[in-house]
């Protein structure tokens, strides 16, 4: 079983082969326009520069098929019958069992707001649940159902983060406070019970912890009459926790360790930079290697985006703007436990340190264009507009300055190289085939990520006469 959170994800022998011959022909006084063999040496030199042998080789992710070399806890180790099993309870509408309203029986899921058509995020500025209707084409036609009040529908209180490439990062959520490892031990006196912040005490890292408590906050939560009603969820769950007894293993806690290793599995080890880690050299285009050499180059984009998942995992204060505050936001958050005024402090929110404050969690980057929403308040609506403001090195928010990360600086590139840093984060980070990750059907034969009449057409699950 790999360790949890290794110091590197080896390379194969393959790619150490390809190495030593890009290092053959490295020269980094060569032109402008490189030969391809010259511009892959000139590229991973780059990268070993900003990142070390030791980054460098930690930007490989693992076979997604091999669970033994997935990042995971002891406490969760993944099996395939686990894996299967969280796949179908994820997309599982005929979990949405506590909705508010009669209407929203069994028609939402966690798909419903990570979704593989949205690079597994909602597709829209705030995701939501219960209580809405619609799909569209990548999840931007739901809209709140006029049999709710707003009030009772669950939203997400910030722009939904992706389920995918999780298993790199041990605590969830971009003030981090799901995990109980990591960079959140030390913080028990936050974990404040009657909230889904208590669920931390069951000793699981982020992934888990997130997941077993979104099944409740989320009006998720399996109960008797869901496995009476799909006796084939009974069995899939005996084949998943053969160890826990009985008593124990139909439980909205073993639900949350299946979908959780789920998510571990759910990598973008299919983009083109990932395949030329992997020894590919004709996976990216000349302009994506460009983009990825100003990237960990003068960009500095690699100080904080590393790792497998282009995220050092830790918390940065940019002053980017929070979701305009709403009705619909402010009573969001009751059900995360945290108030309005807590979420715009982001991590410190959560530890109450001073030096937290304003501080978000550096998100992943791969398959941003999957979703018209950026930042953590959703509040960016192109790439570009992310990349103006991160040359820029000003904040939006001017009470943010005294805290902002010392890596927030202006910095200055041409604009063919910040063209070609675009076309490195749009194309060379995008996965195409996300929906190798999604079942066929679940068990329940229903439509999904949604069940709703609306969701239904959009998704192609009735025939519209």
């Amino acid at each position: 079983m790999k360790n949890f959170y290794p110091s590197s994800v080896c390379c194969t022998a393959a790619f150490a082969f390809t190495t030593a011959l890009l290092f053959s022909s490295c020269n980094p006084s060569a032109d402008n326009n490189p030969e391809p063999e010259q511009q892959d040496a000139q590229m991973l030199a780059t990268i070993i520069d900003a990142l070390g042998q030791q980054g460098y080789n930690q930007l490989l992710m693992p076979d997604p098929h091999n669970l033994a070399a997935i990042p995971q806890h002891p406490k969760n180790p993944l099996t395939q019958q686990k894996v299967s099993l969280g796949r179908m309870l994820f997309h599982e509408t005929a979990l949405g069992l506590n909705a508010e309203e009669e209407s929203g029986m069994g028609t939402y899921s966690c798909a419903s707001c990570h979704h593989a058509s949205a690079g597994f995020q909602a597709g829209l500025q705030q995701g939501l649940g219960d209580g809405g209707v619609g799909f569209g084409v990548r999840g931007e036609g739901r809209v709140i159902s006029p049999k709710y009040d707003p009030e009772t529908i669950d939203r997400q209180p910030m722009r939904s983060p992706t389920a995918m490439n999780g298993a790199f990062t041990p605590v969830t959520l971009w003030n981090g406070q799901f995990g109980a490892i990591g960079p959140n031990a030390g913080t028990e006196a936050q974990w404040a019970e009657g909230t889904p912040l208590e669920v931390n005490y069951l000793g699981y890292p982020g992934l888990e912890t997130q997941a077993i408590a979104g099944l409740t906050v989320h009006r998720m939560a399996p109960d008797a009459d869901f496995f009476d009603r799909m006796p084939g969820y009974v069995a899939m769950f005996d084949a998943a926790f053969p160890e826990i007894k009985k008593a124990n293993r139909y439980s909205v806690e073993m639900a949350g360790l299946a979908i959780a290793a789920y998510e571990r599995t759910i990598m973008s080890s299919e983009a083109p930079f990932q395949r030329w880690l992997n020894g590919q050299q004709t996976a990216m285009s000349p302009a994506q290697k460009d983009g990825a050499m100003v990237f960990f180059g003068a960009a500095q984009c690699g100080t904080c985006h590393n790792g497998p998942a282009l995220s050092d995992g830790g918390f940065h204060a940019l002053g980017m703007p929070d979701m305009p505050s709403n009705d619909l936001l402010d009573a969001s958050m009751d059900d995360y436990g945290m108030s309005s005024a807590d979420a715009a402090l982001g991590r410190g929110g959560f530890t109450r340190v001073e030096g937290d404050k304003y501080a978000f969690k550096t998100p992943q980057l791969y398959n941003l264009k999957d979703s018209p929403f950026f930042g953590h308040g959703g509040t960016f609506y192109s790439l570009e507009e992310v990349l103006d403001y991160k040359m820029a090195g000003t904040a939006a928010k001017s009470e943010v300055t005294p805290y902002l990360s010392h890596n927030f600086d202006a910095i200055e590139i041409t604009e063919e190289q910040q063209s070609n840093l675009l076309q490195f984060l749009q194309e060379a980070l995008y996965d195409p085939s996300l929906d190798r990750y999604v079942p066929g059907s679940t068990l329940s034969g229903q439509c999904f990520p949604n069940n709703d009449t609306q969701s239904s057409i959009d998704l192609g699950c009735v025939e519209v006469l």
